[in-house]
């Protein structure tokens, strides 16, 4: 399957399984959906040196390797081995901005943009902590790692983009209790195995997603996910502050916010070992 659709408007893009070109592949436009959000993949070799002049907002994120990036007087190297265990490095850039890269091995960044082209300084975000979100709630079977790069809070206030990843544990859940909100988001999807797979709930849809894959869901549609048994789950996640909607926080089922709940926990049969 190269793209599948709903409905309710979200999109499954699996046509990279097989991993991405050399150089920069996009994946989605900023006229795609409404959603305003251009996403891709940008790879390179070692030795390589890269240049653009941003088009747009746009945060750069290292998914591996070791990079120089500059841009203005910033100047910094970025180095990561691991999505799963390490914090990111982003560097975030208004429109106009030129960025430099020069690879110091084969490099692998992400690249989000929408077409804000209001000024402000670049900024370079690292070190971001991890979230540690729903532990203790139902079993712990929603707690995941949360890192957000990028928000009202850390990116300046003429930005759109807000930014970050989630590593979801084998077996458990993300994003959950299901929840919505007015702006479209984009997640983009890799696991510690070649094999490993997970699925996303996009309305009354649900897509099995795998290593490359992405999905586009839409404003106001409520949207989860969950990894399989054994299989680390990471994705990145981008939102667009929209014109006096800014993000700032999701809206919950109301028929599943009782897990939110400090006690709230799910039955299980009497004969049920070791359970709970």
């Amino acid at each position: 399957m190269d793209e599948a659709n709903t409905k309710s408007g979200g999109r499954h893009l699996a046509q990279y399984r097989g991993g991405f070109p050399a150089g920069l592949t996009w994946l989605t436009a900023l006229e795609d959906d409404g959603a305003g959000l251009a996403v891709g993949v940008l790879r390179l070799p070692a030795g390589a040196e890269y240049a653009e002049t941003a088009a747009g907002e746009t945060a750069w994120l290292l998914m591996g390797g070791r990079v120089s990036v500059a841009c203005g007087e910033l100047r910094e190297t970025f180095c990561r081995q691991s999505l799963f265990d390490q914090a990111p490095a982003c560097l975030h850039v208004a429109a106009g901005s030129i960025v430099r890269l020069v690879c110091l091995s084969d490099v692998e960044l992400t690249v989000y943009r929408c077409a804000n082209r209001r000024p402000f300084l670049p900024r370079i975000r690292r070190d971001v902590p991890d979230e540690h979100r729903g532990r203790g709630l139902v079993d712990n079977v929603s707690y995941r790692l949360v890192r957000t790069i990028l928000d009202r809070q850390r990116a300046a206030p003429e930005a759109e983009l807000v930014l970050g990843e989630v590593v979801t544990l084998p077996g458990r859940w993300a994003g959950y209790p299901p929840h919505r909100h007015p702006q479209p988001e984009i997640y983009h999807y890799r696991f510690d195995r070649p094999q490993g797979f997970g699925f996303a709930q996009n309305g009354d849809a649900v897509f099995q997603v795998k290593s490359f894959d992405t999905v586009c869901f839409p404003g106001g549609v409520e949207h989860s996910q969950v990894a399989a048994p054994g299989y680390l789950m990471y994705f990145s996640w981008v939102i667009r502050h929209l014109p006096g909607q800014p993000y700032d926080h999701p809206e919950f089922s109301p028929d599943h916010a009782w897990i939110l709940e400090a006690c709230g926990r799910g039955r299980y049969p009497a004969g049920a070992v070791d359970a709970g």
